[in-house]
């Protein structure tokens, strides 16, 4: 159980933020989430919208270099240790956690983690047999 992850790769100047937000815009693709990894001279701009497969032809035909990625959505807690919990059973796994960000649900009381692992399918496994909630493509895109 996957979601789709948009990364885009822009130049660490002014402007290019913008221009992809105005793309997204343009073609009514909503963000859900958002992380942006730097360095001196470009970012990793990852995204989960609610049309993947539109967002990318939009950007790709703006001139963007875009990339998906299946990556995990975990659902926890909105309290302390909330994604601990989670970690725990995929480090007593042994499986790495590439990266992870997090947004608040729309639920009272709960929290999404996006996790890129190096493991999808043991990460998986491993976290619906903790009893764990994993969301699918829909449940998130259109939350």
């Amino acid at each position: 159980m996957s979601v789709k992850q948009i990364s885009v790769f822009i130049e660490n100047k002014k402007g290019r933020l913008i221009a992809v937000t105005s793309c997204l815009a343009e073609n009514e693709v909503n963000i859900r989430a958002l992380s942006v990894a730097d360095t001196s001279d470009f970012g990793i701009l990852r995204l989960i919208v609610d049309q993947p497969n539109h967002a990318c032809r939009a950007l790709k035909e703006a001139g963007f270099t875009v990339r998906e990625t299946d990556v995990l959505a975990l659902e926890v807690a909105d309290a302390p240790g909330g994604i601990n919990t989670g970690l725990v059973v995929l480090e007593r796994s042994g499986i790495n956690v590439d990266y992870i960000y997090a947004f608040l649900s729309v639920e009272k009381g709960k929290a999404l983690n996006i996790l890129k692992v190096d493991k999808m399918e043991a990460a998986t496994r491993a976290l619906n047999e903790a009893g764990l909630r994993l969301l699918d493509g829909e449940e998130v895109y259109g939350r």
